[in-house]
């Protein structure tokens, strides 16, 4: 059954202004960013049915190695199994529910802390105490729930749903605008997870749009950008827009000297200047001429969410013995662009909250991905009817 919200006139209007050009369309109606209805929407038809970014693959660097997460309700668990394949499981027992493992570490196998149901690193059932009476044991029909993985370009993609969309029409031309860039072969040096009183959504518009800099970071990052080139046409599930930069975007504007060199391979305009990229729906990356920063956005409510930001460098510059030194400054440029973009967030969301916002038209020079966002997400929000 659609909700109120949902199948009103006044909210379907909004939704298909989302889908006209760039320079005529407006944002999404308000209602997306702060009411339970539209949440519970977005949970069944995109975080429980699309591809969704889980950061880099290169934090499974050994079997057994293991990582826990809370998305849309799923208890996932991420593990690498004995043979190193990367796995995505139902974080949950299969005898009555409780939850395998919290947190990140290694093991060997994984045991029901509730009543000692163990499993293998592949999710295949293995071991449980007392049910040898029981006539409707079968533990062939008892491994963990699996869903698809994909590992591109070094992303993880986990899908929930048993019958995932395709994945290669999801990744469309991405291997095109992002060939400059070695990928799949960069170190992630830090990875941390932060709470911001705004919605899943706003998070990553901020971060594909270059219209802030100049209000939110005048003092930090704003004089290192250039005006961007227009988005790029795309096939697939993302958005792209590249711009030239004033030394590089890694580093605070009074920090530029500590910059580690550049990602090998890089040439013409790809080494000077960054591309952001943002994976519908919920991984954004920005490639520059030395580092790789990658944010995830989870919701927790719909005026909370849960970022997990990712930093990765090449393996020559890791490999540097002053690495660790200059490093130091990479993370400090990270941690004051955030801290101040969580002002303008949260001062934003507090705004959409009001029952008279209205959607805005966009800048099609510097919100052309946020746009193309808006442009997906209505066609599938739509489809939920």
């Amino acid at each position: 059954m659609i909700n109120d919200i949902l199948n009103s006139d006044t909210f379907q209007a909004e939704l298909e202004a989302c889908r006209l050009p760039v320079d005529e369309a407006s944002s999404l109606p308000a209602a997306c960013y702060h009411t339970n209805e539209v949440l519970d929407t977005e949970i069944r038809t995109i975080f429980h049915r699309q591809w969704l970014g889980l950061g880099r693959a290169d934090r499974f660097d050994e079997p057994g190695k293991f990582e826990t997460l809370e998305i849309a309700g799923v208890p996932l668990l991420l593990i690498n199994d004995r043979d190193g394949k990367l796995r995505a499981f139902n974080n949950a027992c299969r005898h009555r529910g409780a939850r395998l493992a919290e947190g990140d570490g290694k093991c060997r196998t994984l045991r029901c802390p509730f009543h000692g149901w163990t499993y293998n690193t592949n999710g295949q059932f293995a071991a449980a105490p007392h049910m040898g009476e029981s006539k409707n044991f079968d533990q062939s029909k008892l491994g963990l729930i699996e869903f698809g993985l994909e590992i591109h370009a070094g992303f993880i993609f986990v899908c929930f749903h048993p019958d995932p969309p395709d994945f290669i029409q999801h990744i469309g031309d991405f291997d095109i605008f992002h060939a400059p860039w070695p990928l799949e072969s960069l170190v992630s040096a830090r990875r941390q997870s932060f709470e911001v009183k705004c919605n899943w959504k706003l998070f990553l518009d901020v971060f594909n749009e270059y219209y802030h800099l100049q209000n939110v970071h005048p003092n930090s990052i704003n004089g290192i950008y250039n005006k961007p080139d227009a988005g790029d046409v795309t096939t697939g599930a993302y958005a792209s827009q590249f711009g030239e930069t004033e030394g590089t975007g890694g580093l605070l504007e009074d920090q530029q000297q500590y910059a580690l060199a550049e990602i090998p391979g890089l040439s013409g305009r790809a080494a000077k200047g960054i591309r952001y990229t943002w994976i519908f729906p919920n991984m954004a990356f920005a490639a520059s001429t030395d580092a790789l920063w990658i944010y995830e956005a989870y919701p927790v409510d719909p005026h909370r969410c849960i970022v997990y930001q990712t930093l990765c460098f090449s393996q020559p510059a890791v490999e540097l013995t002053d690495f660790e030194t200059k490093v130091k400054f990479y993370y400090d440029r990270f941690d004051a662009a955030v801290e101040e973009d969580r002002v303008a967030l949260e001062n934003q969301q507090i705004g959409l909250a009001s029952p008279f916002s209205r959607p805005g038209p966009f800048s099609p020079a510097m919100e052309p991905s946020v746009a193309a966002f808006a442009r997906w997400y209505a066609d599938q929000i739509t489809e939920s009817k």
